[in-house]
């Protein structure tokens, strides 16, 4: 019997069962292909937090991520642990992965000329969120923050009103790092508002941690040097809370008016319990939704707005129920913060 006839007969012939698998892998091959060419043409955003630590930051990087993705965008984010010198690893680091565009919130406005320098020289759009550039620099697509001169000026008036309500023209301040130029609006227009309105600021206490603990030191140490202050001006979220805690273990709760900016899940049930006064809302998601929007204009050719402050409207336990009040705070916080 001939040998070849006999294993020709045996089974099916190798030669079309290897067509099949070589067609097989070059189609697979093509689609992996024409799937790694759509995502290398995919502009990438990356999101260079001061720190990741504080809600607020991981706040407006939800805002970037979630708009990125509407945009079709690929989204990267790094934390600069407060570290000017981490925040230049960051960005040179992002370079070198090829991103197409930042958002940074900075570790402080004096930390941005060298970032601005090198991003220049790459041709790399970048907008800041919450904290702007040091003044003078114009290197940048945008600046997405709060309105914080006018803020300030409004919170002023309304805690030196609340203070006087309470039998005294004392109020005292929890203030971010005024190295950073949001917190030196805060302060311009506050101080204005005060000569203004009568009101003597009488002690500042600026935050090193942004942490609850050390306001709630701060706010003690400021009623036990100043027992006649009926007002304290918080600038950032935690601020407020520490006031509230200083002020419930005092037994004061309402006899000291509490104002601040922000505003979180927490800071919103205090106001709700009575337990602060105001919040003037500043929208943490909003500005991470609005400084990608902007980057990803300049990338395309698209307009673009250098200076854009946001509005902090005041919300009171009377008002914060209201739908355009509702509305602001679902721009403040994501949903998986907690309740509105």
């Amino acid at each position: 019997m001939d040998k070849r006839a006999s294993q020709s007969g045996s089974g099916f012939s190798g030669r079309p069962f290897a067509r099949i698998i070589a067609a097989s892998v070059l189609a697979l091959a093509t689609t992996l292909a024409s799937q790694m060419a759509v995502a290398a043409d995919k502009q990438t955003i990356a999101y260079i937090a001061p720190s990741l630590d504080i809600s607020y930051w991981q706040w407006v990087a939800y805002g970037v991520k979630q708009r990125a993705e509407e945009l079709g965008m690929n989204y990267v984010e790094f934390t600069s642990e407060n570290s000017p010198a981490k925040q230049m690893d960051n960005v040179r680091t992002a370079l070198t992965r090829g991103v197409s565009a930042i958002v940074m919130g900075p570790v402080s406005s004096t930390s941005t000329p060298p970032v601005l320098r090198l991003l220049k020289s790459k041709s790399v759009p970048v907008a800041f969120a919450g904290i702007g550039p040091q003044s003078g620099e114009s290197d940048y697509t945008s600046a997405v923050t709060a309105n914080n001169y006018d803020t300030g000026k409004a919170e002023g008036a309304y805690i030196c009103k609340l203070a006087k309500d309470r039998g005294s023209n004392k109020v005292a301040m929890l203030s971010l790092p005024q190295d950073r130029e949001n917190a030196q609006k805060y302060m311009k227009g506050a101080q204005e508002s005060f000569k203004s309105d009568g009101c003597d600021l009488v002690q500042v206490l600026e935050t090193h941690g942004l942490t609850v603990n050390e306001a709630v030191q701060q706010a003690n140490d400021v009623l036990t040097a100043h027992p006649d202050v009926k007002g304290i001006y918080g600038m950032y979220d935690e601020a407020a809370t520490g006031a509230a805690k200083a002020l419930q273990t005092r037994g004061s709760v309402g006899k000291v008016a509490v104002v601040t900016a922000d505003g979180s899940p927490t800071t919103i049930k205090l106001l709700r319990d009575g337990q602060i006064q105001g919040i003037f809302l500043q929208e943490a998601v909003g500005q991470g939704i609005d400084a990608t929007t902007q980057v990803f204009n300049a990338l395309n050719h698209k307009p673009t707005t250098q200076e854009l402050a946001l509005k902090e409207p005041l919300v009171t336990k009377e008002t914060i129920d209201q739908p355009d009040a509702q509305a602001t705070v679902k721009r403040v916080y994501p949903p998986s913060a907690g309740q509105y």
